[in-house]
Parts: structure tokens; C-alpha cells; sequence
């Protein structure tokens, strides 16, 4: 069972690669949209710089913006004077930490695109606490047995449809693929796609490309128009960056008006005031308020960051985006300079069996030893600039590498593809029984199970209820998206757990 489950966890890792490819052959699939060949060459210190500016950016602008995270809905916060400072020194949260999980994998393995297997691996691991919404369910759907990227797809997590984790688990792919827009996209959305698909895979080519195209553009306009590039059109991310920019330049010294019409749009729920969870912890307000931080902020990095907390709704991340886009600009030198109370450390209060004495230099180590091999694989080349150890990097233009998938729960693909798990699993082990049932659920199936082979679904009922924090979590889906995986779990005869 479990290989023909990893088998097709494989197969869905991205709509346009059938396979689950070693770099060097899903980046050659893109070779013919990227003609002619066009090189830049940098020093190996300025890479360096850009990717450490960007990484402690993304730092400050998450921790900085915690006190701020889910504090203004129907208002905006009144922040007027901001300096950042880490005093303390950093920790771990899942902004940050998820990615620090994986980078510590690639940079051990030299494998950039981790098998589905090894992901469930690391997150059993390694990812047991600390964690909420997508990517809590995803990890109680992979104790059943069950690998990326189903964990992640909309039939079967009912909070992958929306979540801003295709955003806020992001940062680091665009990091670690400097110039190399498609590339940055790939390996972002095979590891977003642990918890999220459809609009939040949109985000996540959105903001990997906006920090890739940061190592060699500084003007912010140009770098959102290269985001445009790498999104569907017929997506809601591309009418919604079209639109902040529309209202940035009515209100160019207003921030406000552009936050009240992001909320008059896209607020949904609750009384259009964002306090609902699929509002507030949803991609339209937090990907329009991470766009117009960074059209109000100007490049400046306190100041995206001051006007991100102020914009509200799960402000910590949007600001941990927007910061790491003008980190990569502005680079570590600089903010050095500025003589910000920032303390080398990042404590892990969250990864079990991670390092406990990491720091910030540490994790930005990581990111430059992974950036290199993503470079060298993907046709660049050390060699010496200016007297200098350098790199030679072949540039991708952006590009959607990852349509808006048409249904949006390919719901057609995952019955046909999941029949033969689900029917040789009612006759399995306890635990294929109980993955057989689950998916029997979520894709509809149930009652046809319960009519043809009764016995066999009473069982499998029994074997699913023996995972009571997923079934609970089943019964908890979000209102407005999740409800139908609740009323067919209630239907299929199971109870929600005390």
C-alpha cells in the first residue's frame, strides 16, 4: 500500500511534472522558454550578503510583528514609530522554522527536492508541535499514513484551499535561488504543496519570485511586475496585486484608503471585519496587505515593516515577506550598519531533534551551502570575479510554472487515482483500513463502501477512529470551505471524539 501511495504522491508534486525529478531534470524541462541564455556574475560575498540581508529581514519582520498578529480587523493598528531589534536574539516559529527544517535537509542530503517520504519523515521528526490550521491537519493526516503532497491537496485537508501557508512557508525557496525565478517556484511550491494547493500555490510562485528577482532588481515596481510573470492570470493573486497597485497609486500617500478598500474587497466573512479564521488566516487579505507594504514602504525596510504590523489581519508573516524581499536589496551589510540592537542567536523553542545552539549566522550558512548547489545545478558556475571567488548565474525570466489547476480539487484525478488504495485497503492493516476510509470520505465514496462491502467499512470506521486527533480535526474543519468533509464524515457514521 505504501508504495503505491508514494508512487502517486510523486506524480501529483506538480501539475506540469509528472515526476518527482532530481533538479538538474526539472530544470532542463524549462530550458526551451529560456532563451537566449543570459549569465550575471557576482562575487560570492555579495550573494552571500543578499541571502543573509534577506534571511535576518525575514527574522525581525516575523518576531517583530508577533505582538501585532491577528490584532487589527476591522481597524488598523497605530503603530507610528518602529525600530527593529532582535535584543534577545531570535527563536524559532513556524514562519521560520519549518523552512530551517528542510534547508538542514537539503544542506546534509545535497538533495534540494526531498521525496514526499523523506518529508513525512522529517515532520514526524522533527514537526510535532507548534503548528496550526493547514499544516496541523497535514501532520495528523500523515500519521495515517498518508504523504505529501496529498496532505496538501483540497479534498482531503480542508484548509489547504485557502491558507496563507503557501506564503508564510515560502521565504527561504526564493532565498537559495538567486536570479532563478522558475526554479525559486518549483522547489517552493513542492514544499508548500505539503499543506496547500491551488490559490496558495499561486502566492507561493508569487513571493519566491518577487525574492529571487530581488538579487538583481531593486526597484519594487519592476520586482512585482516579475510576480505578475510567475502567476496564472486567470488566478485571484493576479487581479488581486493588479488591484493594491491600481489603489497605491489613487492613494499614493494613504495607505489607509488602499487598507479599507482591501477590506471593503476582500474581506469575506464576519461581517467583512476579518476576524473570521478563513478571513484572517486566508491568502487574499494577507498577500494584498504583504503587496502594499511593500508599494507604501518604499524600500525601506523599517519602514514596509511599520506599515505591514499597521495593515493587520496575520501580520507577522506579511511582514516576514515583505521584509525579506527588501533584505535581499538592501543586504546584511547594511542593515549591520544601521546599529539595530540584533543578538546572534535563533533558540529552538519549537523543532524537536533540531539544533539547540543555532544562530542566525548559522541558519544563513545553510541557506548560502544550499544556494550554491541550486546555482551549480542549474547551469551556473564558480569562478572569479574581479579577482574575487564568484558565481556565474545563469537568469531565468519568470514564468507560471504551475497553472491554476482546473477543477480546483481535482477531485476526477484523486478518485480514479486513489480507487485501488482505497479498495485494497479495506482488506489491509488497521492503519491502510483507516486511510482506506479517509479517503473514502473525502472523495465521496463512502456510501457506495458502506452498500458493497459492509462488513469490511465497519471495520474501517473502527480503524479510522483509532486516529481520534485527526477525526476530531475532521468535525473542526473552517467554516465556509470545510463543512462538507465534516457532514460526509457525520454521514459515514463517525462521531466527533470528546
Amino acid at each position: 500500500m505504501r508504495k503505491m501511495l508514494f508512487a502517486f504522491s510523486i506524480a501529483l508534486t506538480f501539475s506540469i511534472n509528472q515526476t518527482c525529478k532530481r533538479e538538474e531534470a526539472v530544470i532542463e524541462e524549462f530550458a526551451e522558454i529560456e532563451k537566449p541564455l543570459e549569465y550575471i556574475e557576482m562575487t560570492a560575498a555579495e550573494l552571500e550578503d543578499k541571502i543573509r540581508g534577506g534571511l535576518l529581514a525575514q527574522i525581525i519582520g516575523n518576531l517583530n510583528g508577533l505582538p501585532h498578529e491577528f490584532e487589527y480587523f476591522a481597524e488598523p493598528g497605530a503603530v507610528e514609530e518602529y525600530t527593529p531589534a532582535l535584543p534577545q536574539g531570535a527563536r524559532t516559529d513556524d514562519d521560520t522554522d519549518l523552512e530551517w527544517v528542510y534547508i538542514t535537509e537539503m544542506q546534509k542530503s545535497g538533495e534540494v527536492f526531498i521525496p514526499p517520504e523523506r518529508i513525512s519523515e522529517l515532520w514526524k521528526t522533527h514537526i510535532n508541535r507548534s503548528i496550526w490550521c493547514a499544516n496541523a491537519y497535514a501532520r495528523k493526516m500523515m500519521d495515517l499514513g498518508i504523504d505529501p503532497p496529498l496532505t496538501g491537496k483540497i479534498a482531503l485537508n480542508p484548509w489547504s484551499v485557502f491558507n496563507i501557508s503557501g506564503q508564510f512557508i515560502c521565504e527561504s525557496f526564493g532565498l537559495i535561488a538567486p536570479a532563478m525565478p522558475q526554479t525559486a517556484s518549483m522547489i517552493g511550491t513542492h514544499f508548500t504543496h505539503v499543506t496547500i494547493d491551488g490559490e496558495p500555490a499561486q502566492a507561493t510562485q508569487l513571493f519566491t519570485t518577487m525574492i529571487a528577482t530581488a538579487f538583481i532588481e531593486s526597484d519594487i515596481d519592476t520586482i512585482l511586475d516579475a510576480g505578475l510573470e510567475a502567476i496564472d492570470p486567470a488566478s485571484t493573486h493576479y487581479e488581486l496585486v493588479n488591484q493594491v497597485r491600481t489603489w497605491h497609486r489613487e492613494n499614493p500617500a494613504d495607505w489607509r484608503a488602499t487598507r479599507l478598500k482591501i477590506k471593503e474587497k476582500y474581506a469575506r466573512f464576519g461581517d467583512r471585519d476579518g476576524k473570521e479564521t478563513r478571513d484572517g488566516n486566508g491568502y487574499e487579505l494577507n498577500s494584498a496587505s504583504t503587496i502594499a507594504s511593500l508599494l507604501y514602504g518604499g524600500g525601506d525596510l523599517a519602514q514596509t515593516l511599520r506599515i505591514a504590523f499597521n495593515l493587520g489581519w496575520d501580520a507577522d508573516n506579511n511582514a516576514a515577506t515583505s521584509a525579506t524581499i527588501v533584505g535581499v536589496i538592501k543586504g546584511l551589510a547594511w542593515i549591520e550598519s544601521q546599529g539595530w540592537d540584533i543578538k546572534d542567536l535563533y533558540r529552538n523553542t519549537t523543532r524537536d531533534h533540531m539544533p539547540e545552539d543555532e544562530t542566525i549566522t548559522g541558519f544563513g550558512h545553510r541557506l548560502v551551502e544550499v544556494a550554491r548547489t541550486v546555482i551549480l545545478t542549474n547551469r551556473g558556475e564558480e569562478i572569479t570575479v574581479g579577482g574575487e571567488t564568484g558565481y556565474r548565474i545563469k537568469v531565468q525570466r519568470p514564468a507560471n510554472v504551475e497553472p491554476y489547476p482546473e477543477p480546483l480539487d481535482r477531485l476526477p484525478v484523486l478518485i480514479e487515482q486513489l480507487a485501488p488504495e482505497i479498495e485494497s485497503g479495506l482488506s489491509g492493516s488497521e492503519q491502510d483500513k483507516a486511510r482506506a476510509a479517509y479517503f473514502a470520505i473525502c472523495l465521496g465514496q463512502a456510501e457506495r463502501l458502506r452498500s458493497e462491502r459492509p462488513a469490511e467499512w465497519k471495520q474501517a470506521l473502527k480503524a479510522l477512529n483509532g486516529y481520534p486527533a485527526l477525526v476530531k480535526m475532521m468535525f473542526d474543519a473552517p467554516k465556509h470551505t470545510g463543512e462538507q468533509i465534516s457532514v460526509r464524515a457525520s454521514a459515514a457514521g463517525l462521531k466527533k471524539p470528546g
